[in-house]
């Protein structure tokens, strides 16, 4: 499945969050002409990135280490 910018809005909230200056650059650099901004990427991003994810939860006994893909 391709990733697919779209325009929608929906209800939000703020969360703060530290990129590496290169992606920002990057990301920026893919958004210009477009009518998405920064933020509806990142969010678009990151529900396309939930949604292709494999269903994956490793657990260790130790506790130590938790990785969980859904």
């Amino acid at each position: 499945m391709a990733f697919i910018l779209k325009n929608d809005r929906k209800e939000t909230d703020n969360k703060t969050i530290r990129f590496p200056v290169e992606l920002i650059n990057r990301i920026e650099k893919t958004l210009e002409g477009t009518e998405i901004n920064f933020s509806r990427f990142v969010i678009q991003a990151c529900e396309y990135a939930l949604n292709n994810m494999e269903p994956k939860i490793t657990t260790n006994s130790s506790k130590e280490k938790e990785e969980v893909h859904l």
